[in-house]
């Protein structure tokens, strides 16, 4: 058994978080903290969110609060009022 001294530590053992589930964490945060940045800069509550968007403000609630998976029709849905979509975007090679 490993002692890490550190999350980082731990989070960074291709043992215990795989590089792909580590890249698939680090896209969740990025989003959900886009999302919910882009929320706030509009002062908008989740409540009022949740009326724009059509879905309920508990949903929004455990997406920001990473207890969910954010499913893209969903997603999709919680961007449009803020004035964002999902895109695909190519890797930069460098």
């Amino acid at each position: 058994m490993n002692n890490y001294k550190t999350f980082n530590d731990m989070f960074n053992d291709d043992n215990f978080v795989s590089p792909e589930e580590s890249e698939q964490i680090n896209f969740q945060v990025s989003l959900i903290g886009k999302m919910i940045e882009a929320r706030e800069k509009k002062g908008l509550s989740q409540r009022d969110l949740a009326e724009l968007s059509g879905v309920k403000q508990p949903a929004i609630a455990r997406l920001e609060s990473m207890k969910a998976t954010p499913q893209i029709d969903t997603l999709l849905k919680i961007l449009a009022p803020l004035g964002y979509t999902l895109s695909i975007t190519p890797i930069n090679n460098k």
